[in-house]
């Protein structure tokens, strides 16, 4: 991905936008800034900080896709005991995230109010947005990393030493050239493009994002319709990356970012798709609908002015039958699924699509 820098304006305006480094121009099309800390956590600690279990605390809101992935991945392959988990309150300021759903409202083992006291332990001059998922050194209280989608790929792939029995291989080998294609492709115009709808500059740039949106919508409602996950017969981490727009779909996307031309439950293939992976254990048990609304409507200002809300949709639909297995695929080919979520880690009652 390439790297947009951006002013101190815009910076500021950023960080009221995204979890992840997003802003927007008037007039102009929708910008993300992919300038992230390239700091890797690696057997070898080639860049100083190597795998080491207990160390490292994640630090993912649950109002956030890019966040998100990382949680479920952790989930996926039985990382919990080797990574502690933070989670911040849905809603932010200019400043940073913050932990006020925690007591005192500092997180209970950093210590900290915000996010930012780590990113400034590491970098006092920090200029970039202070985003989410982000990786602590916890002895040093020092932000590691927040390069999300290299923090998924080393859990994978460095951390294997740690990984539950029966865990699933989320970048199978033979997959991983059709794996990169079909990641690029769902980022920038899924992952990427929702965005792009909802802070257009311009009625032409909205509707150059909308096409550009639906036309990869399409595409993948088409390629669902004949396979049960994205590559491959098992769940690999395109399902992981495509899941967490999905499930933000109708509560958010469609009327918030005006991403509006159908509901996801209005495309057969993909809202089939979506429920057979938010059923699958893993997934839909990291997914907090109250916290996504509220994230987006209340802290989007620009967009929402009133911060109201909205209560729809009915989310009891995500627990519907999808008889997906019907196109064969095993969900964790060889492995099993993980257990039961941690305890203190559960979506809060009513939060959920029960």
């Amino acid at each position: 991905m390439s790297e947009t820098v951006s002013s101190e304006h815009d910076r500021d305006t950023r960080d009221e936008h995204s979890t992840a480094g997003a802003y927007v121009t008037g007039g102009k099309e929708f910008t993300r800034d992919t300038a992230y800390i390239q700091t890797r956590i690696t057997r070898d600690g080639r860049d100083g900080y190597p795998v080491e279990a207990g160390r490292y605390r994640l630090v993912a809101a649950r109002a956030c896709p890019w966040a998100n992935r990382t949680v479920i991945v952790r989930r996926l392959l039985g990382l919990e005991d080797a990574i502690s988990l933070a989670l911040p309150g849905p809603t932010h300021d200019k400043r940073s995230w913050r932990f006020d759903l925690d007591p005192g409202g500092k997180d209970p083992v950093l210590g900290i109010e915000r996010l930012q006291e780590a990113y400034f332990a590491r970098f006092p001059d920090y200029a970039r947005g202070i985003t989410v998922p982000a990786i602590v050194d916890v002895p040093t209280g020092k932000v590691v990393t927040n390069d999300y989608p290299q923090i998924t790929e080393d859990f994978s792939t460095e951390w294997t030493d740690f990984h539950r029995d029966g865990a699933p291989d989320l970048l199978p080998q033979e997959h991983l050239d059709e794996l990169a294609e079909v990641n690029k492709r769902v980022f920038t115009e899924v992952n990427n493009g929702v965005y792009r709808c909802g802070f257009a500059g311009s009625q032409e740039a909205y509707d150059q994002a909308y096409d550009r949106l639906w036309t990869a919508l399409d595409w993948l409602e088409e390629r669902l319709s004949g396979q049960r996950y994205l590559v491959g017969d098992t769940i690999t981490e395109a399902d992981v990356r495509l899941f967490t727009t999905l499930a933000r779909f109708d509560p958010v996307y469609h009327g918030h970012f005006k991403a509006n031309r159908q509901k996801l439950s209005e495309m057969p293939a993909l809202w089939g798709y979506a429920r057979d992976l938010f059923q699958t254990p893993g997934f839909g048990d990291t997914i907090d609908f109250v916290q996504i609304k509220q994230h987006y409507y209340v802290v989007h200002t620009d967009l929402n002015p009133t911060q109201v809300v909205p209560q729809g949709p009915d989310l009891r639909g995500w627990l519907t039958a999808h008889h997906r297995e019907e196109l064969g695929g095993r969900p964790f080919g060889d492995g099993t699924p993980p257990g039961p979520v941690r305890a203190g880690e559960e979506i809060a009652p009513g939060h959920g699509a029960d």
